[in-house]
């Protein structure tokens, strides 16, 4: 149980942490307000008007979503390897390189396909 006393103190720490800054700044911040505060923020841009049901989005939108993830994902399988890479040896060095390489031709394929352009 000793073993587990840091992890739960962290834990209490970043739960308090978190619900005394919601607090503070719900009892510190400014009360005032206005028909544009109660808007959904549009980075700037005027709100239109939406379709019933939504509307639908430009399939880009998933994709990029998809390439966050699975990118992000590479870069988790990257820290256990770091941690344990004096143990694994030339092993992990080789199956790391395959993984890595495995990443880079499916990057160069969404690359050639402008998967990456943002217009």
């Amino acid at each position: 149980m000793d073993l587990y006393i840091p992890i739960i103190v962290l834990g209490v720490l970043a739960f308090a942490f978190a619900a005394g800054s919601v607090v503070m700044a719900s009892m510190t911040g400014p009360k005032r307000w206005n028909r544009a505060r109660l808007d959904a923020y549009e980075c700037g841009i005027e709100p239109t008007p939406q379709p019933v049901g939504g509307g639908r989005f430009p399939v880009k939108y998933y994709l990029t979503a998809m390439l966050f993830i699975v990118f992000d994902i590479e870069i988790i399988f990257l820290y256990p390897w770091a941690v344990a890479f004096d143990s694994l040896g030339i092993f992990g060095l080789v199956e790391m390189v395959l993984f890595i390489l495995t990443v880079l031709v499916a990057y160069a394929y969404i690359w050639r396909r402008g998967g990456l352009e943002w217009d």
